[in-house]
Order: structure tokens, then C-alpha cells, then sequence
């Protein structure tokens, strides 16, 4: 009775948690779901064209993570500045969130126009006209998508704020209207429909890039049209200066989770790359695993996105005995739902890869990979919810170990040994890439129990 007490909430705490979680849910599920839409259609052009556009995606996925780490960074004061009222706080985590993602977009526009095609050659390791195929259509991919950069990183900025403030209706819709405009120009420029050209996996960037504008444009004049909802946008562009203060605060507590992200999301591509040394069909199957496991892990990633912006404001807010016992619950919750899901993910995983036109191969290959992944998902719900957990209390430097440098100490060691010296076949290789994480649940149980990360940093400010 007493752990039921300790683990289970009344109808109000889920009332108050489904609140901010189901806007998430919904408009990253959207946009999953029209991503495995597009994954599809592209892969009825044919699986090269698939496996360059997933190639490219995995190297957009790393500045992605990166902007998301540079907004994280000064995130976790966000939601503690709303928390305790103090608006120019977050008008000023909100400018450091602009200059330094516009630094990131100039950075990686560069290295992606530049060095594309050579990182991209990094994961075909076959040779002959298939792998020249998958190399031109992923380069052509990856250009076409550099315009999209930007409008990505401002909408991240602006939907980002809004969400620490308690405001996930707004992104939600933005990103339901921007995955509907993406869905329709797959279908016209993909395919050639109405007239348009058929452009292939081009078509597939330019809808995506458009699409990218729609949803920052929302937002953003939301934000701005709105100021009762949103007063802390209010002047947020009379001045960029920032109190050096601060910025040297966001940068102590803030630098470890931006590198961490970093080192995250190139610690993914690295592991894609050892595993790519199995063969392009596997480059296919764990394409399309990625992109069906993406729609179900929606619900444990805005659970802990909920973690940071719930507990987050309780800490600012000084409730820190409710702070602990909320997440405590929260992720009870996030373990028990992934349970159920990941195991409707596994009944169907054998239907899922039959929506491709590709060989039987690569479709047991994604099956075998959706099963792994959905055994492993209460795990992945654990470790998220207790990331945003030690996130949420500026714990960034414990945060930076339990993640990437677990994964570049274990993980890619792991991987890079079993990919190269010995002959293990691909799936039992990523089953044991994949279960080594359950060291973290120990190490992550141990620091959420001790709660080294009930901490408000922003009374002070």
C-alpha cells in the first residue's frame, strides 16, 4: 500500500501530467507518422534512394540534436525563471537560445555543404553502383535540405520557450499544419502529381524545407501576437545583450548538456557506421526500424520532456519535497505505459516492414531490429525520464557522463570491436550494443534515489 502510494497518483496528478504530455505526444507522433510516410514513399522509389536519404538524415539528425542542446542548455533555466515569475530570465534565456543556435546553423551549413559527400561515403562500404547510387541520392538529399536549417533552429527556439512556460497546445498545432504541408508535397513532388515534376528524393527535401517554414512562421507570430498568454516575449528584441552573469551560469550548467547532445548524436552515427560494415542491407533495415520505433517513442520522450518542464517549475518554484514525489510518479508512469507499448510494438513488428518495396531481406533484417527495439523500450522509458530528472535540476555534468560518455566508453567500444573483429551476424551484434544500457538504469536509479538533483539555481538570479 505504502509503494502503490509512492508510485501511483490520484486523478489530479494525471490530469496535470497528461496535460503537458499529450500535446507532445501528439505533435511529435504527428510528425513521426508523416515522417514513416515519407520514409515510405520514398522507399517505393526504390531501396538505394531509401538508404541515402537515411544516411543524410543521420548526419541532419546530429545538428539537430545539437540545436537541441543548445536550447536544453538554457532551457532548464527557462522553465525555473517562469517557475519563480521572472520574466526577463526568460526573455533572456530565450536570446542566448538565438545566438547560439544561429551559430550553429552557420557552422553546420558549412561542414554539410562542404564535407557531405566524404561522410556520407563513411557508411557505404561495399562498392559498385549500388553504393555510387546510395552516395548520389544522399548527397543530393542533404543539399537540398540546407535552406531548412534555419527556419528548424528559430522554430526550436520559440517552441521551446513556449513549452518551459507550460504552453504545449501552441508547437502541437504549429507542427500538425507543418507535417500536413510536408505529407501533401511528398505526395506532389515525390511522385510528380498535379502536374509538378517527379523529383524523387529532391522532391522529398523541398517538402520538407517548406514545411519547416510553415511551422516556424506559426509559432513564432503566435508567440507575438499573443502577449497576455506570452508576456515574457514582450521587448524580447530591443536588445540581445545578455547579463554576462547569466550566460556564464548557462554556460557552467548548460556547456556539459550541449556537448553531451553532441556527443550523443554523433555517438548514434557512429554506431550506424559500425553496424553499416554488416552490409547496405542493413543500413536499409535499421532505416526503416528507426523510423517505425520513432512513431512509438513518442510517449517516453515527451514524458521526459514533461519531467524537465514539470519538475523544473516546482524546483524554481522552491516545492522541492513535491518535486520528488512528482517524479517519482512520473516515471512509475513513463515505465509502466512503454511496458504496454513496447510490447504492441512487438506484435506488429513483423507487419510493419511489408509497406516497403524492398527485398525480404532487409524487411527480416527491420523486424528482427523492431523486436529489440521493443523489448528494450520500459528500459529506454527509465533512463530518459531519469536524464530529464538530473536535467531538471542543473545536474548537467552527471547528465553528460550518464549519457554520451557512457555510450563512448561502453557502447561504440562495444560495437566497433564486435563489427570489426569478429563475425557475429548483425542482430545479435545490436541486441548486445543495445542491452549494455542496462548499466545506466543502475547508475541512474542510484542518483534519482539520492536526489543530488533536488536544486533551485535561479533564486539568486
Amino acid at each position: 500500500m505504502k509503494l502503490r502510494k509512492k508510485l501511483i497518483g490520484d486523478r489530479n496528478f494525471y490530469k496535470m501530467v497528461l496535460g503537458v504530455t499529450i500535446p507532445i505526444i501528439i505533435q511529435n507522433g504527428i510528425t513521426n507518422f508523416v515522417g514513416l510516410l515519407d520514409n515510405i514513399m520514398v522507399g517505393q522509389v526504390g531501396t538505394w534512394q531509401m538508404s541515402g536519404v537515411a544516411v543524410a538524415n543521420q548526419l541532419l539528425f546530429v545538428f539537430n540534436i545539437c540545436i537541441f542542446g543548445a536550447i536544453s542548455g538554457a532551457g532548464i533555466f527557462g522553465a525555473q525563471f517562469y517557475g519563480c515569475g521572472n520574466y526577463e530570465g526568460v526573455r533572456n534565456a530565450f536570446r542566448f537560445k538565438l545566438i547560439f543556435c544561429a551559430a550553429l546553423v552557420v557552422l553546420w551549413t558549412l561542414i554539410l555543404w562542404l564535407g557531405g559527400q566524404g561522410l556520407i561515403g563513411l557508411y557505404l562500404n561495399e562498392g559498385g553502383e549500388n553504393a555510387a547510387a546510395t552516395l548520389s541520392y544522399g548527397y543530393s538529399y542533404l543539399l537540398w535540405m540546407l535552406p531548412g536549417l534555419i527556419p528548424f533552429a528559430l522554430g526550436q527556439v520559440y517552441s521551446s520557450t513556449l513549452r518551459e512556460a507550460g504552453e504545449t497546445m501552441v508547437p502541437m498545432k504549429a507542427g500538425v499544419i507543418a507535417v500536413l504541408v510536408n505529407l501533401a508535397l511528398n505526395y506532389i513532388l515525390i511522385y510528380g502529381k498535379f502536374g509538378a515534376p517527379a523529383l524523387g528524393v529532391v522532391g522529398a527535401a523541398i517538402a520538407t524545407v517548406i514545411s519547416r517554414y510553415v511551422e516556424c512562421l506559426v509559432v513564432a507570430l503566435w508567440a507575438h501576437r499573443h502577449r497576455e498568454k506570452a508576456p515574457y516575449m514582450e521587448g524580447v528584441y530591443r536588445t540581445l545583450k545578455i547579463p554576462m552573469s547569466l550566460v556564464g551560469q548557462i554556460f557552467i550548467k548548460g556547456s556539459p548538456l550541449m556537448v553531451n547532445e553532441f556527443l550523443w548524436a554523433t555517438g548514434m552515427a557512429a554506431l550506424m557506421q559500425c553496424y553499416s560494415l554488416r552490409g547496405l542491407d542493413v543500413i536499409a533495415g535499421l532505416n526503416i526500424s528507426s523510423t517505425i520505433s520513432n512513431l512509438f517513442n513518442v510517449v517516453y520522450l515527451a514524458m521526459g520532456n514533461s519531467v524537465a518542464i514539470i519538475v523544473g517549475q516546482l524546483l524554481g518554484a522552491g516545492r522541492m519535497e513535491e518535486a520528488r514525489d512528482t517524479d517519482t510518479k512520473m516515471i512509475a508512469f513513463a515505465v509502466g505505459s512503454c511496458a504496454l507499448i513496447g510490447a504492441a510494438m512487438a506484435v506488429f513488428a513483423p507487419l510493419f516492414p511489408r509497406l516497403y518495396n524492398t527485398t525480404e531481406e532487409v524487411r527480416r533484417l527491420a523486424a528482427d531490429f523492431i523486436w529489440i527495439v521493443a523489448l528494450m523500450m520500459p528500459m529506454q522509458a527509465f533512463l530518459n525520464t531519469c536524464y530529464f530528472t538530473l536535467r531538471s535540476g542543473g545536474k548537467t555534468f552527471i547528465t553528460f557522463l550518464f549519457d554520451s560518455a557512457f555510450m563512448w566508453v561502453v557502447s561504440i567500444p562495444l560495437a566497433y570491436v564486435l563489427s570489426r573483429f569478429t563475425g557475429i551476424p548483425i542482430v545479435p551484434l545490436y541486441f548486445f550494443c543495445q542491452a549494455a544500457e542496462f548499466l545506466k538504469c543502475i547508475f541512474g536509479f542510484v542518483l534519482v534515489k539520492k536526489g543530488v538533483w533536488i536544486h533551485n539555481f535561479v533564486a539568486q538570479e
